[in-house]
């Protein structure tokens, strides 16, 4: 049996529309449906949706830029290995887009301005990643099969401990720094230096 390459939500995630009317709070000021649950794997939904159904469910929130959805990718990266997939900074956060976007092109594998370009769709890439959105990732595991999605349990527990390790080393100096005068080193920048006397001389 193959392993798991994708998550199950991930194509629903891809698939879903997203800021439109929500039709359950439409007389609410903020209904657009931005938000997707990856335990539910359904439709997209509103701020007071997630309140009200979706209260304990790991939730993303999806975002705009130039018309187009974005993920964050503290919000993403948890849930979903996004290696290989070119990331923007966008409001001062880092985001991947979804889907790949409409470009002017007459060939899609040439005519590039960069050295880097999206292996699915020839879209030109800033830094050296192989897919542009989430999107394109998912048709290159489809095709190739030499990529995946899934998250492996080692890298998680390894992030988990590397977490920890650097809280504990940091209680661990706090605990460490001098807090008191008598902890700090001796310094001999005080001392007083007087004029050294000889005995006197007998008769």
């Amino acid at each position: 049996m193959e392993p798991m390459l994708v998550p199950p939500w991930l194509e629903s995630l891809l698939s879903a529309t997203f800021f439109s009317m929500c039709q359950t709070h439409v007389s609410s000021p903020r209904n657009e449906c931005n938000m997707f649950c990856l335990d539910c794997k359904a439709a997209a939904f509103c701020f007071y949706c997630r309140s009200s159904f979706h209260k304990d469910h790991q939730v993303i929130q999806i975002r705009r830029s130039s018309y187009h959805d974005v993920v964050r990718v503290t919000e993403i990266q948890k849930d979903l290995d996004i290696n290989g997939v070119q990331t923007y900074v966008i409001n001062s956060a880092k985001v991947v887009f979804l889907n790949e976007r409409p470009q002017l092109k007459t060939n899609p594998l040439g005519g590039k301005t960069t050295s880097h370009w999206c292996g699915t769709c020839g879209r030109n890439l800033l830094d050296p990643f192989r897919f542009c959105s989430l999107g394109c990732k998912l048709v290159g595991i489809k095709k190739n099969g030499n990529e995946s999605f899934i998250l492996s349990a080692k890298k998680v527990e390894g992030d988990e401990e590397l977490r920890e390790g650097i809280i504990q080393n940091q209680v661990y100096q706090s605990k460490a720094s001098p807090t008191s005068e008598s902890s700090k080193p001796y310094s001999n920048s005080r001392r007083r230096k007087g004029i050294p006397h000889r005995a006197p001389f007998g008769p």
